[in-house]
């Protein structure tokens, strides 16, 4: 089983500040966590009942390609407060619905994602 506690985080459990009112979890890539990477690519799906309090939400760097996102060790469970800390300009998309997702553009401003299809439909 691998233990995600002996990953090197970009950011360290000091650097963490409360920026939104959550304990909600997410999912994140090692691409932002690990390697320090924006959010770049960002969905909400239907919350999962996984045995922690699942926000929905999911956030790449945007360009994991399909064998990375299918190797479990390379994305984490983490506080959707803790990804803020990564990327705070997620903060103002954090309250669209289930079925959103959001695309950074080379402004740097995200961008509703509008040819996104949920993968679980």
């Amino acid at each position: 089983m691998f233990d995600s506690n002996k990953k090197k985080y970009f950011l360290s459990s000091n650097q963490i500040l409360r920026l939104i009112d959550s304990q909600e979890g997410c999912i994140a890539t090692d691409r932002i966590t690990v390697d320090g990477c924006k959010v770049r690519f960002m969905y909400k799906e239907e919350p999962h009942q996984n045995g922690w309090p699942d926000s929905g939400w999911r956030f790449m760097a945007g360009d994991e390609d399909q064998d990375y996102m299918d190797n479990p060790n390379n994305h984490t469970v983490f506080q959707v407060n803790t990804i803020c800390n990564y990327d705070p300009k997620i903060i103002p998309l954090l309250d669209s619905p289930s079925g959103s997702a959001y695309i950074r553009g080379t402004d740097g401003k995200f961008e509703l994602d509008e040819e996104w299809k949920d993968p679980e439909d």
